[in-house]
């Protein structure tokens, strides 16, 4: 019997690729497998089935400490960044290994090939996840586009950059929304009772404060925001560009893409830019 998890992934790949005999071909690509692999050409690139990286496990503790306990200022900053640093390398790990996979996808296709059933499964997939348009109906040269779509969308975000908003945004984890909500970057949600509702909303306002179950899941969000929400199209930009010019990831001009984050703007960006360099946080980046 088919589970009820696996109807829910049937039904969503039917809905996303918009037509019965494309999802039909998924679907049977999702059952084949590695027989379809075993069908592949033998002048392609290799696969990688297993992406060299680090563990993308989060860290298993959920529970935000009591940084308000911490007297020392300075003590408390550190204890804030030591913490969230685990999480947000996690995602990060997990987003480079998904990279990775594109990265290779993108190499095939740049080679002449067509991919795999089971990597164009793959590839629909990360559209859904990432929210780029999917048609089940394009060739070779459309799977190419949408690759390289989903790479500006899909990938790292500098550790000082993340560590500085959460910051801000968290009062250093003392705040409301981060004790009682685990939102640690003050994103909003619209439906009623998903969250909290700010004591300062205007009258016509229809937002909460977004809670979290889990420190995992509020950063895995706040990523998923910048990856993907229109707001944030100069940030992808900029870091493509970096990307494209063999450049680390440099947190000063990529928070120069946030001034949609709040509506302080230019004057948010300064603060997140300050919090980097006063506390030295570019130390804490891979590159």
């Amino acid at each position: 019997m088919i589970t009820s998890s696996i109807k829910q992934v049937m039904a969503s790949i039917w809905r996303y690729v918009r037509s019965p005999y494309a999802a039909g071909a998924i679907l049977i690509a999702l059952g084949a497998g590695a027989s379809a692999l075993l069908l592949q050409q033998n002048d392609r690139p290799e696969r990688l089935s297993a992406p060299a990286r680090v563990s993308a496990a989060a860290p298993e503790l959920s529970v935000l400490p009591d940084f308000a306990l911490v007297a020392d200022v300075d003590a408390r900053k550190q204890q804030f960044f030591d913490f969230l640093e685990a999480y947000v390398n996690a995602e990060n790990a997990r987003l480079l290994q998904r990279r990775e996979t594109l990265t290779m996808f993108a190499r095939v296709l740049a080679n002449g090939h067509r991919l795999s059933p089971s990597e164009r499964v793959s590839l629909a997939k990360f559209a859904l996840d990432y929210r780029v348009d999917f048609d089940s109906d394009r060739g070779r040269r459309g799977d190419a586009a949408l690759v390289e779509q989903l790479l500006r969308r899909v990938d790292a975000i500098p550790v000082s950059l993340v560590l500085a908003q959460a910051a801000n945004e968290s009062a250093w984890g003392t705040s409301r929304f981060a004790v009682d909500g685990n939102n640690l970057f003050g994103q909003w949600c619209y439906e009623e009772g998903c969250g909290f509702v700010p004591l300062e909303r205007a009258d016509k306002a229809s937002h909460e404060v977004r809670k979290f179950n889990t420190i995992a899941a509020a950063v895995s969000a706040y990523f998923k925001n910048l990856n993907t929400h229109t707001s944030y199209e100069h940030f992808r930009r900029m870091r493509a560009r970096m990307r494209d010019q063999e450049k680390n990831l440099d947190p000063i001009q990529l928070a120069y893409g946030l001034g949609s984050y709040s509506q302080r703007g230019d004057n948010y960006i300064d603060e997140v830019q300050t919090i980097i360099q006063q506390n030295d946080l570019r130390l804490r980046d891979d590159g």
